[in-house]
């Protein structure tokens, strides 16, 4: 018999996220690791937060978001907040019920930043890699450091020379048309109006050389844990005929 294809939304739900989330998922134990440093972070929250005034997101909401971003590749706060809202995975890991709004994208945004400026993300990332070691899952033995270069959101229309003043107004001041045939630009010579610490860097010989920033992580090879994460934003020698 052909089931009816028939919604009815119900009165009360008494389903939790918890019960929703399969006991063997990998984020379990992801989470369980997390809540573990959390606890042990508890005192440093205390001392970023003002005794009196509107309550904030709780940081320990904000690292487990984070922590998805970075898991799940959601490029960017805005989607971010909607994947939490719709995904009932996500708000488990967060620590949201079904019923709680999500946070706006700029407060999050905002109240990201503090957690960054005050080296609170390092910190959490360093204690997990501490406790990896207490657990015997890292090996002095041998590393690898692994680079890439990340795109920045910068277009080579604003990588233009440092101290040139152009008279002359542009034809769409949103999008300006710029001819670099032939011009040589090298770090040392030119900077992007929109994002001055992007470098100008390629892949290797040959390859489009684009505004980018060079990350470096250090993996432990035994059981490829990474122990440690660099971003460099310094002039890197070199130029790029275009």
């Amino acid at each position: 018999m052909r089931g009816i294809d028939h919604q009815q939304g119900h009165v009360f739900s008494y389903l939790s996220p918890e019960e929703r989330v399969r006991k063997d998922h990998p984020l379990r134990a992801v989470r369980a690791v997390t809540e573990e440093v959390l606890r042990d972070m508890s005192s440093l929250f205390d001392a970023m937060y003002a005794r009196r005034g509107r309550p904030s997101i709780p940081p320990e909401k904000l690292l487990r978001a984070q922590l998805l971003q970075m898991l799940y590749s959601v490029r960017s706060e805005r989607l971010l907040m909607e994947e939490i809202d719709y995904s009932m995975l996500f708000r488990w890991f967060v620590g949201l019920n079904l019923d709680e709004e999500v946070w706006d994208a700029t407060t999050f945004t905002k109240n990201r930043d503090r957690l960054l400026e005050a080296d609170v993300a390092k910190e959490f990332l360093a204690k997990v890699v501490e406790r990896a070691r207490n657990a015997g899952l890292t090996s002095d033995e041998h590393f690898t450091v692994d680079g890439t270069l990340l795109d920045a959101w910068a277009s080579l229309k604003s990588f233009q020379p440092k101290n040139e003043k152009s008279t002359t107004p542009p034809d769409d001041p949103g999008n300006p048309t710029v001819n670099f045939h032939g011009e040589r630009r090298s770090n040392q010579t030119h900077a992007s109006k929109t994002d001055p610490d992007a470098q100008l860097a390629g892949k290797g010989p040959g390859k489009e050389a684009k505004l980018s920033y060079s990350g470096n992580l250090l993996v432990e090879n035994r059981n490829g844990l990474i122990v440690n994460a660099e971003l460099l934003d310094e002039r890197v020698p070199g130029a790029a005929l275009l």
